[in-house]
């Protein structure tokens, strides 16, 4: 830590707050000890989270679970350690970092986790995160290289804040968008989120959704105060692709010109959403349109759907359906990758992608106003179409998958679930959950063995994000094809079974002591 940056840390915290919050020894270690308060910076700061974003930023990621778990034992929590890392994953990346911006998609997914652990394993999801957490800052320079400071807020428009937003991400001017959405936070958090829908509509990348909507999760635990901060990392992203396009000469992405029309030729401006209740037959209907056509009748259909006045709910389940689908369909790598081996389907892959893309799609149509809950139906449904190019016509399981399946004994077959995921059998742990949601019984017992696996391994990034969006997914599905997505599930974690997550084994011998 620089001299500049102990002043302003002890100027904003006290010395003996510090002292009380990372302990004597990290104090020591840090050089702190002794220093005064004598200056007063710009810098951007979070108040009584301070300490522990710093200890997030600063602690070397070989001493981080110590320090972490005796954190725990004197009483923090795991909602201000996960707060308190999100804090630091913003100031450090501002959503411009691959893994940063994926770690910070992954924080809250693994609190939600923590809470269906044993009680002596609970803090497992989130050290596993925290560490990756602080190995990335750490391996970008640490606090010295944080991006974001503070922005001066330009006064919200009475209307068109998202309009005049989108502007300024089209002409890549980061200074005025995110002044602009600092004016739109200061009048109300959410009015903020309703415009940035706007720029998150304008293209179809996942992390470009998702992080939308986990950063909107994350005001859960931050609180409101902290909106603009944990917001404007989607601006930066945008801006970011938007001069990417700009700089490699392509043309606006067609999404821009699809959904205006659509919104008009359905009459679907200023209008609420319907109620309409669907049968399972029409949901499998949409699904599969979803699934098999191009992006452009995907996007038609949902617009219809929603025109016709079928609830968000129903066309948003088709969406995640047809996301399941691709999991269940796709081949499996080509060719060995970092932490992908040949024949995997976790990490980046077209299902689990498409999967967390259309959960997000949903949650953000759940909690914005009619207009973008409509739009983002309809966005959701063109990203989700147009993949099924390449992939098995057939999905897992394949029937002699189904056939090898002998026992109807629900013990037995979570046990050899555990076994098909340790030797990678991804077809065959797919006809184990299959055949155990025809026994009717209960579920918890399958996702508890999921868990286990999403916790230890490291999922290339995605394993919290798509542990979570399954879960969601499962309780937002009619009962008759909800088990689509543990059956996914399982397929996933048996492809990413044999890469041990760093810090796991750390953090279960230190829970353990």
């Amino acid at each position: 830590m620089s001299d500049h940056h102990r002043r302003r840390f002890l100027s904003e915290v006290g010395r003996g707050m510090l002292v009380a919050s990372v302990g004597s020894a990290l104090a020591t270690d840090l050089g702190i000890v002794g220093a005064w308060a004598d200056e007063v910076s710009s810098e951007l700061s979070f108040g009584k989270h301070e300490p522990l974003v710093v200890l997030m930023q600063e602690t070397p990621v070989d001493r981080l679970q110590p320090l972490v778990v005796e954190q725990i034992r004197q009483g923090t929590d795991l909602r201000t350690l996960t707060t308190a890392a999100a804090l630091a994953n913003a100031r450090t990346f501002g959503g411009q970092d691959y893994t940063g911006y994926h770690t910070m998609m992954a924080l809250m997914p693994a609190l939600e986790m923590s809470l269906q652990m044993p009680t002596a394993q609970r803090a497992l999801p989130v050290l596993k995160v925290l560490y990756r957490n602080t190995d990335t800052i750490q391996s970008k320079g640490g606090r010295k290289a944080e991006v974001l400071r503070p922005v001066a807020a330009k006064p919200a428009p009475a209307r068109g804040g998202g309009q005049q937003l989108r502007k300024q991400v089209h002409a890549a001017d980061l200074q005025a968008a995110e002044a602009t959405l600092a004016g739109l936070t200061d009048a109300r958090a959410r009015r903020a989120f309703n415009a940035l829908q706007r720029i998150v509509q304008d293209d179809i990348n996942v992390h470009r959704v998702v992080l939308a909507w986990r950063a909107w999760d994350m005001l859960r635990l931050t609180g409101a105060e902290h909106a603009h901060t944990m917001l404007r990392q989607s601006v930066r992203f945008c801006v970011d692709a938007e001069q990417e396009r700009i700089r490699n000469g392509r043309a606006e992405p067609a999404i821009r010109g699809v959904l205006p029309a659509l919104l008009d030729q359905y009459k679907l401006a200023g209008r609420a959403p319907g109620d309409r209740q669907a049968d399972d037959q029409w949901v499998s209907h949409l699904a599969q349109t979803i699934y098999n056509g191009t992006r452009e009748q995907a996007a038609e259909a949902a617009a219809a759907a929603l025109a016709e006045g079928f609830s968000p709910e129903q066309v948003g389940e088709a969406m995640s359906l047809a996301a399941a689908q691709l999991v269940l369909h796709d081949p499996g790598q080509s060719e060995v990758t970092p932490g992908r081996p040949k024949g995997s389907v976790h990490g980046a892959s077209v299902g689990v992608h498409a999967s967390d893309a259309a959960s997000a799609w949903r949650h953000i149509g759940r909690v914005t106003n009619s207009r973008n809950q409509i739009a983002s139906l309809i966005v959701g449904a063109y990203h989700t179409a147009g993949q099924a190019g390449g992939l098995h016509d057939k999905p897992y399981p394949h029937a002699e998958h189904v056939e090898a399946v002998r026992t109807s004994d629900s013990k037995e077959l979570l046990g050899e679930l555990e076994s098909c995921i340790r030797g990678n059998d991804q077809g065959r742990a797919c006809a184990l959950v299959e055949r155990y949601a025809k026994l009717e019984q209960p579920v918890r017992p399958v996702f508890d063995v999921l868990l286990k696996y999403a916790v230890s391994e490291d999922g290339a990034l995605h394993a919290e994000k798509y542990f979570r969006t399954v879960s969601e997914e499962y309780d937002g599905t009619r009962d008759r094809f909800r088990w689509q997505h543990l059956v996914a599930l399982a397929r996933v974690t048996a492809s990413e079974y044999g890469q041990p997550a760093p810090g796991h084994a750390q953090a279960v011998e230190l829970l353990s002591g």
